[in-house]
């Protein structure tokens, strides 16, 4: 089976004349749809995007790319690691199969302070010499039209890897784009509006 075969994409799988209106972050390229936001934490010092989300009023996604092996196997990997860390955190995981092959489902420790569980759903997609983690979280952990919604999301996000030699592991750079940060002011932000037509973006620090 191929998990890639409805994407996400590899820049090269793309027609750059298909007259799609995207926002490109760097390393990813998302395609506007309604009813879902785009939100990103940003790193001031290096100006880079250190947490992508992909958001609906009930569910969310987070999605990262990384520099991957050409020959594949990251995700076995990086499947393992993360069961192990949630374990050892006192959540609960299990492994099944999911839209993206093989996914955890988890309960993993509210990140509001609570000490409750608070579901999420890992999955990961390898492309040419790049890897794709996306978490589900809220609704979008579970099947339903959150999910399905943030799925479809998902599957239409472009990785450009770049010809750059990298470590495995090592996160493939997101950037606002130029608008973006020219429009970053000296002071505190003021509350999150559109800078652009399309997807809403909401920049936290």
């Amino acid at each position: 089976m191929d998990e890639r075969a409805n994407g996400p994409w590899d820049v090269s799988e793309v027609d750059p004349e298909d007259g799609v209106e995207r926002l490109v972050l760097g390393s990813l390229q998302i395609t506007p749809a309604p009813g879902v936001d785009v939100q990103v934490q940003v790193d001031e010092a290096s100006g880079n995007v250190s947490l992508l989300t992909l958001a609906r009023p009930d569910g969310a996604v987070q999605v990262q790319p990384y520099a991957a092996p050409r020959s594949g196997g990251l995700w076995d990997d990086v499947r393992a690691q993360i069961k192990s860390s949630i374990n050892s955190s006192g959540g609960l995981v299990e492994e099944a199969d999911g839209p993206f092959g093989r996914e955890l489902r988890a309960q993993v420790k509210s990140s509001d302070g609570s000490g409750g569980l608070q579901a999420a759903r890992f999955t990961g997609v390898e492309g040419p010499r790049w890897f794709l983690r996306a978490v589900f979280l809220g609704s979008a952990a579970r099947p339903g039209p959150s999910a399905t919604a943030l799925e479809a999301m998902v599957r239409s996000l472009i990785v450009v890897r770049g010809d750059e030699a990298m470590p495995v592991g090592a996160p493939i750079p997101m950037r606002l784009p130029e608008q973006a940060q020219d429009e970053q002011p000296d002071t505190p932000p003021a509350p999150p509006s559109p800078f652009q037509r399309g997807p809403e973006i909401t920049e936290t620090r």
